[in-house]
């Protein structure tokens, strides 16, 4: 009797929803394609919600993960979240106050990663860089590289201290010089090229692909 295939659950904001990339449906969407097409994966479900910063992922994530087992007894055995990103907008102006200033950013991640670590295999991912000359992006949100960069640096610490598996983008794509061509019209949003290229990291991390096989 074939054993019933692993789970995973990919959790946070736009980005994984797949918002866009009108050719793939976005990185996620590209890597449960290609996962279906290889034996014995695991089920990807892609729970993106635009928007969704640190609080509302806290907030929805068990139910999210509780409610996607197959049996009772067979819930998820992997989680990957990428989230952060709408937690570094400037409200109003430039140097408005963030949504949420970058100390309770970090208290409040890494409660949450310890949460969903209690529960299963967790994975974490970076940010993605913006382009600031399309700020403000909505009328009034104003993203900046250099917050990015620090929030994105607090992750990481978290994770290091937690050992929890951590996959950086944010530093590789700014200093990459396509990175620019990687953005949707709207400066915050990947298009189908920036969409690309974080499946391609995801296909080749190691620390996701051997969880994928055993």
């Amino acid at each position: 009797m074939d054993r019933l295939p692993k789970q995973l659950i990919v959790i946070g904001d736009s980005s994984v929803y797949g918002w866009g990339d009108i050719e793939g449906g976005g990185w996620c969407e590209r890597l449960k394609k290609d996962w279906l097409n290889q034996k014995n994966s695991p089920i990807i479900y892609q729970l993106g919600v635009r928007g969704d910063g640190i609080e509302k992922v806290s907030y929805r994530w068990e139910k999210e993960w509780s409610s996607r087992g197959e049996t009772r007894r067979n819930k998820p055995k992997g989680i990957l979240l990428s989230v952060g990103l709408n937690d570094t907008a400037r409200i109003g102006q430039i140097n408005g106050r963030p949504q949420i200033e970058i100390d309770g950013f970090e208290y409040g991640f890494e409660r949450l990663i310890n949460q969903m670590r209690s529960k299963a295999e967790l994975f974490v991912m970076g940010l993605s860089p913006v382009d600031e000359r399309k700020m403000p992006f909505g009328g009034c949100l104003w993203y900046a590289n250099e917050h990015c960069d620090a929030y994105e640096k607090r992750i990481k610490e978290v994770c290091i201290n937690q050992n929890v598996p951590f996959l950086p983008t944010f530093k590789e794509m700014n200093s990459d010089s396509r990175s620019i061509n990687w953005l949707s019209n709207d400066g915050i949003h990947l298009n189908s090229n920036g969409h690309l290229y974080i499946y391609q990291r995801l296909r080749s991390w190691e620390a996701l692909q051997k969880w994928r096989v055993n």
